[in-house]
C-alpha cells in the first residue's frame, strides 16, 4: 500500500490549512464564547469549494475524492470545530444525498445553491424519541394526492437555523415500521416550518443547533427524495458516509491539540530548559503523535474504501470511535501540557477539548459504533478466526 498523498491532494491541504488560519483563527474564540454563527467565514468557505467538494462539478461542486475532503476537514478542524461541522453536515449529508438520490431536477435545483454556500442544508432525523433508534420516527408525512402534509419535531439539528434546505426522514404509513419512513427535501421558507431557540452547548458553540417544528407543512411530491419507503435506508446509508467526515473532524481536533501542545512545549521552560526536554512531557508527546497518526490511517483507509466503491461502513464505523476517543485524550493532554494556561481560552486548547466531547455522540454514539463493529465481526464480515 502506498502512503503518499498526490500533488493535487497536498494542494488541498495546503489551501484548507491557510484559508483556516488567514479566515478562521481571527474571531473564533469570540464566536465561541458568543455563539456567533460564522455566516460569513462559510460564505468564504463556499467561494473556496469547500461546501460541495465531492459534489459533480455539472452541478456546481469541486468533483473531488473523499480523500480531499478529509483532508480539508482535518484542516479546518484543528482552528474551528463550528465551521467544519457545518461543513461536514452540507458536504457528506446534504449534498451527497442530494446527488446519489436525487432527480436531475432536484440536482439541477438545490445543489449549485448549496456547493456555493449561498444556501446551507440541514439534515433532519432524530427526534425527542428517536435517536439512536432511528427506526421510531414520529414525524409524520400524510398524502394527500399531489403533495404531503408534515407535522413533526426534529431534534439537535446542526444548521438548524441557517439552512435554507432541510433533508427531513418522516413516516407515511406508521403500520410498515421503518419501510413506511420516507425522505422529504423541505424549504425552510415554506409556511409552517418553525424554528426553535439555539441551544447553548458545550463545544461546537457558534455553529447553530436548534429544534425544528414542522406544523401542517405543504411539501410537493416532486420533493420526495428517493424512492417511496426509502428513507430509513437512506439516512443509514447517508450517515456512514458522514461518519468519516466526522471522524476527520475528530482527527484535527486531536492534531490541532498535539500541534498546540508541541509549540507550547518548546517554548516553556521549566528548571533551566524547555517542557519537551523533560521525560514526563516528551513521552506525553510521543503516546500522542502515535495515536494521532493511527487516527489518521484509519480515517484515510475509511475514505480510499468508499472512493473505490468497497464496503466502507465497518470501516468509518471504527475511524470514527478511535479519532473520537484519540480526540477525547489527547485534548485533555494538551490542556495537562499547557498546565494552568489550557484552563484560559487564549490558548484555544479548552476550546478544543469541548469540541472533542461532541464527535463522540452526533452522528452515532460510540457505543452505535460498538454495534456495528461487534455485529460485523459476529458475521464473519471481518477477521475469520483461527479456533474453529
Amino acid at each position: 500500500m502506498f502512503f503518499q498523498l498526490s500533488e493535487e491532494h497536498q494542494a488541498v491541504r495546503q489551501a484548507a490549512r491557510d484559508f483556516a488560519q488567514q479566515e478562521l483563527l481571527p474571531g473564533v474564540i469570540e464566536r465561541d464564547t458568543t455563539m456567533k454563527f460564522p455566516k460569513e467565514q462559510v460564505r468564504k468557505m463556499g467561494e473556496m469549494g469547500f461546501m460541495g467538494m465531492m459534489v459533480s462539478p455539472e452541478y456546481g461542486g469541486g468533483g473531488m475524492d473523499t480523500i480531499s475532503y478529509v483532508l480539508a476537514m482535518e484542516e479546518i478542524s484543528k482552528i474551528d470545530n463550528s465551521c467544519s461541522v457545518i461543513m461536514s453536515v452540507n458536504n457528506s449529508l446534504v449534498c451527497w444525498g442530494l446527488e446519489k438520490m436525487g432527480t436531475e431536477e432536484q440536482r439541477k435545483k438545490y445543489l449549485p445553491k448549496l456547493t456555493s454556500g449561498e444556501w446551507i442544508g440541514a439534515f433532519c432525523l432524530s427526534e425527542p424519541e428517536a435517536g439512536s433508534d432511528a427506526t421510531k420516527q414520529k414525524t409524520l408525512a400524510i398524502d394527500k394526492g399531489d403533495h404531503y402534509v408534515l407535522n413533526g419535531t426534529k431534534n439537535w439539528i446542526t444548521n438548524g437555523g441557517s439552512s435554507s434546505v432541510h433533508l427531513v426522514m418522516a413516516q407515511t404509513d406508521p403500520e410498515l415500521g421503518p419501510k413506511g419512513i420516507c425522505t422529504f427535501i423541505v424549504e425552510t421558507s415554506w409556511p409552517g416550518v418553525v424554528i426553535g431557540a439555539k441551544e447553548d452547548k458545550l463545544g461546537i458553540r457558534s455553529s447553530d443547533t436548534h429544534t425544528i417544528l414542522y406544523n401542517d407543512v405543504i411539501v410537493p411530491k416532486e420533493n420526495l427524495l428517493g424512492p417511496a419507503g426509502d428513507g430509513f435506508k437512506f439516512a443509514m446509508r447517508t450517515l456512514m458516509g458522514g461518519r468519516i467526515g466526522i471522524a476527520s473532524q475528530a482527527l484535527g481536533i486531536a492534531s490541532g491539540a498535539l500541534d498546540l501542545a508541541t509549540h507550547y512545549a518548546k517554548e516553556r521552560k521549566t528548571f533551566g530548559k524547555a517542557i519537551i526536554e523533560h521525560q514526563a512531557i516528551g513521552f506525553k508527546l510521543a503516546d500522542m503523535a502515535t495515536e494521532v497518526e493511527a487516527a489518521r490511517l484509519m480515517v484515510h483507509r475509511a475514505a480510499y474504501l468508499k472512493d473505490q466503491n468497497l464496503d466502507f461502513g465497518v470501516a468509518a464505523s471504527m475511524a470514527k470511535l478511535f479519532a473520537s476517543d484519540v480526540a477525547m485524550r489527547q485534548t485533555v493532554e494538551a490542556v495537562q501540557i499547557h498546565g494552568g494556561y489550557g484552563f484560559v481560552k487564549e490558548y484555544h486548547v479548552e476550546r478544543l477539548m469541548r469540541d472533542a466531547k461532541i464527535t463522540q455522540i452526533y452522528e452515532g454514539t460510540s457505543e452505535v459504533q460498538r454495534m456495528v463493529i461487534s455485529r460485523a465481526i459476529l458475521q464473519g464480515q471481518l477477521y475469520q478466526p483461527m479456533w474453529k
